[in-house]
């Protein structure tokens, strides 16, 4: 199996990632205590229970979702890779267009963290 890693944000504010070492666009990952099948499984059932989102692609520990906003209609790619060593959820949000997300992608990611809880 291949060892799959999440892209780095690029230079604009308009992204997040648990593996950005700068201020900007690092955010804490999510830990998981279920089995990792269970845990991805939560975060799926979380994830489809909001509006406006589309699983893109899956395998054993990546999950990658499109998120559209309701207005514009902007398209956000967040990707979940799961790290069974660590029991962690590594993540990316970021926008597909434009520079500035106003802090669209960190807010996301923090309610999401909210609605998982203890779920994983």
């Amino acid at each position: 199996m291949s060892e799959r890693t999440l892209s780095p944000c690029p230079d604009s504010p308009n992204c997040v990632s648990t593996q950005a070492t700068d201020e900007g666009h690092a955010i804490t990952p999510f830990r998981y205590k279920k089995p990792r099948a269970e845990a991805k499984e939560a975060l799926k059932a979380v994830i489809n229970s909001l509006s406006r989102t589309k699983l893109i692609e899956e395998d054993e520990s990546y999950l990658h979702y499109e998120f559209t906003s309701l207005l514009l209609r902007f398209v956000d790619d967040v990707e979940f890779l799961f790290d069974d060593d660590t029991k962690t959820v590594h993540f990316r949000s970021a926008s597909r267009t434009g520079y500035s997300d106003l802090g669209v992608n960190r807010r996301r990611m923090e309610d999401l963290r909210a609605l998982v809880g203890r779920k994983l």
